[in-house]
């Protein structure tokens, strides 16, 4: 085939397959994620006015509020719920904490059957991986600079 013969079919497919696909619904998509990252922000936000109703302040309100949140995206996680709020939902799923406590439960849920070593404890940390990761240097890089200032 030639430069230009080849150029035709990658035309012809580009407007097939333009064809073929339905519109993105843009406005409809940020608003969702708009919505749903903002609900579970203000169900954090009613957590946190329930654990400092109960007495919790500071750091001790702030984990707390923290642990909660990344409990309650892990059990909806593995009830199944959290992927329908994220097909729904999209980015608006996935900014707040409970996203990254989606992103670690989801993997492990998925290879649970291949063993606890070599499918959960695994692939548990595929797609949060680097993240940890860089949380981690970050937080000892922080930590040793402090020490010394």
């Amino acid at each position: 085939m030639t430069g230009k013969t080849s150029e035709n079919y990658n035309v012809n497919y580009l407007r097939y397959v333009k064809t073929q696909d339905p519109p993105t619904k843009h406005f409809k998509n940020c608003l969702a994620a708009f919505g749903v990252g903002g609900l579970i922000c203000c169900i954090g936000q009613f957590i946190r006015y329930l654990l400092e109703y109960a007495g919790l302040s500071g750091d001790e309100l702030a984990g707390s509020t923290s642990v909660i949140l990344i409990f309650l995206g892990c059990l909806l996680t593995g009830f199944g719920v959290y992927d329908r709020i994220g097909r729904y939902a999209g980015a608006g799923s996935i900014v707040p904490i409970t996203g990254f406590a989606n992103s670690v439960t989801s993997p492990a849920i998925e290879f649970k059957t291949e063993g606890w070593i070599y499918g959960m404890a695994a692939k548990m940390f595929t797609v949060a991986g680097a993240i940890i990761v860089f949380g981690v240097c970050s937080g000892v890089i922080v930590g040793i600079i402090y020490y010394f200032l």
